[in-house]
Parts: structure tokens; sequence; C-alpha cells
């Protein structure tokens, strides 16, 4: 056990942990977010140009650019969530979140997809934000200042509405190039995920090379309706266990205490299923951030053991 039977140290570390997050947060956390900021002016800038400054909306211009959607979101008054896209249109939110992926469904009929966005078009149509584009009413071209505040703003509402995950991103992000440091100074080496790569069976995870470890690889689980579980670093020991099985960590950062009690359970189902088909296989968490007594005393009654990102060197526990 690494710190899941130390509850004396729980509340200290605790502390550390949130510190830590707080400090990462105030440094790195407005850059991501004005990095994104600025990639997504440029994608706003794209959707002007492809639907000439919002003046020809289309089925086509969805077709040949798919991402757009989420462009046309934010550009309603008010914006709208995927979810009330889906509502007001009609379509599936699975044709939706394709399309924001960039991507038509390969599986609807051309009818289907004709239909589709059709109603998508419609719904934006009648919905366009005029006090924001004020030339829609105008048979005069824009002036560019106009093209480029709006551009601006639709940018920051894209990025206003994803601005969790981007933080989430970013510090994940950092989590999993803060363990590729550690790892690579004690000669450990990175492997390349591919298809071909993933662990489909007990087999084929025993055979990992010693002293290799891989990012965001799928480990299979289950039987005959087998399902990808994504496990962010697998690592196989230049020392293998006795099972010859790899270690598996979970990048974990929360920047509260509600929205991490809340997904607890997440880890806990991860594991069962993870030794319903592989046995005595190991789930390590590493934390930064707010995890509190409630979320660690629950993932230690379900086998979880966890290494804190201001105490890295404890992954030498593990046998790393």
């Amino acid at each position: 056990m690494i710190n899941r039977n130390r509850p004396d140290l729980w509340k200290e570390d605790t502390a550390a942990s949130v510190a830590m997050y707080n400090s990462w947060f105030m440094e790195a956390a407005p850059q991501a977010y004005r990095d994104t900021r600025a990639g997504a002016i440029e994608s706003i800038k794209r959707a002007f140009e492809w639907s000439q400054n919002m003046t020809a909306i289309s089925p086509d211009l969805i077709r040949k650019n798919p991402d757009v959607v989420s462009a046309l979101r934010m550009s309603t008054a008010p914006p709208l969530a995927v979810d009330r896209l889906v509502g007001l249109s009609g379509v599936t939110k699975s044709f939706v979140s394709n399309l924001e992926k960039g991507t038509i469904s390969r599986f609807s009929s051309a009818q289907t997809v004709e239909s589709s966005l059709h109603r998508i078009c419609e719904v934006v149509s009648e919905l366009l934000d005029r006090d924001l584009f004020s030339w829609l009413d105008s048979p005069a071209p824009p002036p560019e200042r106009d093209t480029e505040m709006a551009a601006t703003v639709v940018a920051d509402r894209l990025c206003g509405a994803i601005a969790n995950p981007i933080v989430r991103n970013a510090q994940e992000q950092r989590q999993l190039e803060l363990i590729q440091r550690w790892l690579n100074e004690r000669g450990y080496m990175k492997q390349a995920y591919s298809p071909s790569t993933a662990l489909r069976n007990l087999a084929a995870l025993r055979q990992m090379q010693p002293g290799t470890f891989f990012f965001h690889q799928n480990v299979v689980v289950g039987g005959d309706r087998s399902v990808n579980i994504p496990i962010d670093v697998v690592i196989q020991p230049f020392k293998p266990t006795r099972s010859g099985l790899p270690l598996l960590i979970e990048a974990k950062s929360a920047g509260d205490f509600t929205n991490t009690n809340k997904r607890r359970k997440e880890e806990a189902q991860k594991l069962n299923q993870l030794r319903e088909t592989y046995g005595d296989i190991s789930l390590t968490l590493f934390l930064c951030g707010y995890f509190d007594g409630g979320y660690l005393g629950y993932s230690a009654a379900e086998g979880l053991d966890w290494v804190w990102e201001h105490r890295i060197d404890d992954l030498e526990k593990l046998g790393v």
C-alpha cells in the first residue's frame, strides 16, 4: 500500500494538493484559455468566410464544413448548447456530435442527412444574434472592424462554454508530462500508441516490454461484449510484478471538492471491470487538487490506492 492505509496523512496531503493545484491554476490556466481562445477566433473567422459573414447558412455549408456547427451555435441569441440545438431541430444528438467532430454520420441516409442539416440551418437562421451581426439587415457589406468584433465575441462564447474542459485538458497534459519526465529519468521509454498495440487480452498485457510505458492506452475488458477502457498511463516495470501485469495509472485533477465526490465511483467501476477480466491487477490514481477525506475514504474502501503529485516519488513504491 502507498497512501490508502495512511488516513493520518490525508488531511495534510489534501491541503498540500489543493495549494499545488491553485498555484498551477493561477499561473497556467489563463494562458491555456488564451491559447484556446486565439485558436477559436481563427476558427470563427473561417466560419465567417465560409458563410459569407453569416449571410449564407445552408445545408451545403455544413456538408462541406461539418464542424462549423459549433460556431453557428454560438452565433445565436441566446447561444445554444448542443442539447438545446438537438431539441429545437429535432435531429439526433449523435448527428450533431459527429458534425462538431468534423464528420457526417455514415449511418444516416442521404435523405436523413439533408433533412437534418436543413432543420439545423432553420433554427440557427431564426435565432441569429442580429445585434451582434448588425449587417444582416443591411445590403452593404460589413466593415472589417464589425466582423472582427463579432468573431471575438463568438470565440469568447465558445471558450466560455468549454472553459472547464480547457483547464482540465491542460492540467492532464501537465500531469502526463510530469510522469513522463519522472519515468525517462529512470530509463523508461515511451511507446507510440497505435490500434495494433491495443492491450486486448491477458497475454498482450504480459508481453509489454519491461522498462516501457504507454499514454492513453486502450485495455479491453469483458467477455462476449468486450469494451475498451482508456487508461492514462500503462507501465511495465523493469522488474515485472509476479503476475507479469503492467501498472495502470489514472491522472486525476480537480478544482473543487463537489465534482470529485460526485464522480468518485468512476475509478472504482473501472477497477472492478479490470479485475473481472484480468484478476489481481492494480489501478493507481495520480492526484492533484481537491480530493478530500470523503473521496479518499471511498477510494480506499474500493481497493484503490493513489500517489499525490506533490509527492511523485511515491511511484517507486509501486515497483517502478
